[in-house]
């Protein structure tokens, strides 16, 4: 009996529960543990994976590779278009031996129906498919209402889920059996659009020790620094838990350890970024029981009439970073040039996008998609749909951010714009949120463009958008 296990974005070897069970099986039957990955580039390009993200993936594979082989797990790679070939090539891998197959459970629903389309294929040979839930502390389903719906906003949501937390404990699951002598890695490619990732590193020791390190000396001060994007205050974590090289249970335990408990209330040190990690879990078990946010759908339905503008100049220019609006042109030539961007920016943008420009989210959550190195369907959705206006939250259609007021508060000094705007170097922090008028002083206007709305007109006319949809 061939004993495999089906990695997808869960690229780790610690608590990893369908490689553990797949790992106990194996050695019950007595036969070597075998390991699989599936790359399908024409889905990654359907599904906006971006260059930068593409090469991390490709980058991490390679290294759980090598991790693999140092347990004397060989780890095949396999290459096939699209999620609907999948089960055919499957089967013609595992062949007619008797087989039983391992995996975690994924949440869009493309992967969904793709796991489903296995599974009955795969049945259909005699193979047995198991299936194991690893994405979530608590499995989506299991954080509900007291009528048995899933909770529509957040706090309700984050008091029943750390309810349950506490009550349960956090535990993870053991490492898979060495098996024989090490074996050697050789590196594997994957014929697909690649941008440099070499800032972030991809041995899952690595990315471990970074969490560790997060939670010792960092987690406290988080929620003092968190909105600073010209502070390194941040975990920079989210790459690794969108590909599964860490997981939140992981992370739930590093800061137990860091702090001696969870922490439970806001005053607490440590809970800002547990409520962060809770936001996560919020979002993936919306995705998850909520079908039509992975059709690209409003979570809240009425919203679907709302009436976009759309305008393919301006939406040109906010890609760009040349809206006249410092922060929000340095947070997106700073995604441009790197691939990542602050999460206190990530909300100015697309508070811009939707609210100043009145332009549809779905278009800015496609373009962070094919930039961002940390792109994932759950958290990259509930945060435009949030900032949309469309989500899942209280009240949430007359929030509009002023980008000068958040750019004086959260980079007061401008050290984050003139980072990714060097035209700007010499403006004086009294000028930089608003450099217009000093620029013109100079005969520079042709430095910086000029703002290509005005806040409060623009506010204006998104208030009446709503309020139209409501009439």
């Amino acid at each position: 009996m061939r004993t495999v296990f089906w990695f997808r974005n869960d690229l780790r070897v610690h608590d990893n529960p369908g490689l553990a069970a797949a790992s106990v099986a194996a050695q019950q039957a007595g036969v070597p543990l075998e390991a699989v990955y599936v790359a399908t580039p024409q889905t990654w390009q359907r599904h906006d994976l971006g260059p930068r993200r593409a090469d991390l993936l490709l980058r991490r594979v390679n290294a759980l590779g090598g991790e693999l082989a140092a347990r004397g797990i060989v780890l095949h790679c396999l290459t096939v278009p699209r999620f609907c070939d999948l089960a055919s090539a499957l089967v013609q891998w595992l062949g007619q031996a008797p087989v039983a197959l391992y995996a975690n459970r994924e949440l869009p629903l493309d992967e969904v129906r793709r796991d489903e389309a296995v599974c009955a294929r795969l049945g259909a040979q005699g193979i047995a498919c198991h299936w194991y839930d690893e994405r979530c502390v608590l499995p989506p389903g299991q954080v509900l209402t007291g009528a048995g719906d899933m909770f529509k906003v957040f706090t309700p949501f984050s008091r029943a889920w750390l309810k349950q937390v506490l009550a349960n404990g956090v535990r993870v699951a053991p490492l898979p059996a060495a098996q024989g002598t090490p074996l050697v890695w050789s590196d594997w490619a994957c014929d697909y659009p690649r941008l440099p990732s070499d800032a972030w590193p991809v041995a899952e020791q690595a990315v471990r020790q970074q969490l560790w390190d997060f939670a010792r000396y960092q987690a406290v001060a988080y929620a003092e620094n968190r909105d600073l994007p010209a502070v390194a205050a941040t975990s920079r974590l989210s790459p690794y838990l969108a590909l599964g090289v860490i997981s939140v249970r992981q992370c739930l335990l590093a800061l137990i350890e860091a702090l001696g408990q969870l922490p439970v209330d806001k005053a607490s040190p440590g809970f800002a970024w547990l409520n962060e990690l809770i936001w996560r879990e919020f979002y993936q078990h919306l995705l998850a029981l909520e079908p039509r946010l992975s059709r690209g759908e409003p979570f809240k339905p009425e919203m679907a009439a709302l009436g976009w503008r759309h305008d393919d100049t301006q939406f040109a220019l906010w890609c760009q970073g040349r809206t006249g609006y410092p922060i929000v042109d340095a947070a997106m030539r700073c995604l441009n040039q790197t691939g990542w961007m602050h999460n206190r920016l990530r909300m100015i943008v697309a508070s811009f996008l939707t609210k100043d420009l009145q332009l549809p989210w779905w278009w800015g959550e496609r373009y962070f998609m094919q930039q961002l190195i940390d792109g994932e369907l759950a958290a990259n959705n509930g945060g435009w749909q949030w900032s949309a206006g469309t989500g899942a939250d209280a009240a949430p259609w007359f929030r509009i951010f002023n980008p000068t007021t958040q750019s004086q508060k959260f980079d007061p000094h401008g050290h984050f714009i003139r980072r990714y705007l060097p035209e700007l170097a010499d403006v004086p922090d009294s000028d930089i949120h608003a450099p217009q008028r000093w620029l013109q002083q100079r005969g520079r206007q042709s430095d910086y463009p000029a703002p290509m709305v005005e806040h409060a007109v623009a506010r204006e006319l998104t208030l009446a958008m709503f309020r139209a949809l409501a009439d």
